[in-house]
C-alpha cells in the first residue's frame, strides 16, 4: 500500500521554495507533509500532497524538476514511545530505513510518519503484523 511522494529539486537560492509553494497554492494543492534536505547548490523537497498527479503536472508546467517515489505512511498513536514501537517492528524485520519524516497530526489524534524503505512489501507486512495502520493515497491526502 505504498503511497506516492513528490520529490522536487530546487536550486539553493532565496525565493525558490517560496515560488514552488506559491505555484502549488495557486493550484489549490494542499501539502500534507514536507521534508527539505539541502546541499550547497540544490535542495530536495519531499512532499505528501492532496493530489499527487495534479501536483506533478503543475510542477512540470512551471518548469520544476520533480519525480514520484513510493513511500509508506504509518499512523502512530500520539503518545510516548509511539515512534519507537514502529522502529522496533521494522528493525526486527530487518527493514532498512532510507529516510523518514512526519506529517501533520491526523484526525483523531494520530501522528503519521512517512518512511522510505528498501523493501516496501516487507515493511508493510511487518507493520501490519505488528498491528500498525498504514495510510493509502486517499487517506493520507485527507489527514
Amino acid at each position: 500500500m505504498a503511497i506516492r511522494q513528490i520529490s522536487v529539486f530546487l536550486e539553493n537560492k532565496p525565493g525558490m521554495l517560496e515560488t514552488m509553494t506559491e505555484v502549488l497554492a495557486a493550484a489549490d494543492i494542499d501539502i500534507r507533509a514536507l521534508s527539505l534536505a539541502e546541499t550547497k547548490d540544490f535542495g530536495i523537497v519531499r512532499m505528501i500532497v492532496s493530489d499527487v498527479y495534479e501536483t506533478a503536472t503543475v510542477l512540470k508546467d512551471n518548469h520544476f524538476i520533480a519525480s514520484m517515489t513510493p513511500v509508506i505512511a504509518v499512523k502512530i498513536d500520539d503518545k510516548v514511545g509511539g515512534l519507537s514501537n514502529v522502529l522496533k517492528t521494522l528493525s526486527a524485520a530487518s527493514v532498512n530505513i532510507e529516510y523518514m519524516y512526519a506529517s501533520l497530526a491526523g484526525k483523531g489524534g494520530n501522528a503519521c510518519m512517512i518512511f522510505r524503505v528498501e523493501d516496501e512489501k516487507k515493511a508493510e507486512a511487518a507493520l501490519r503484523a505488528g498491528g500498525f495502520k498504514l495510510a493509502d493515497q486517499e487517506t493520507v491526502a485527507e489527514m
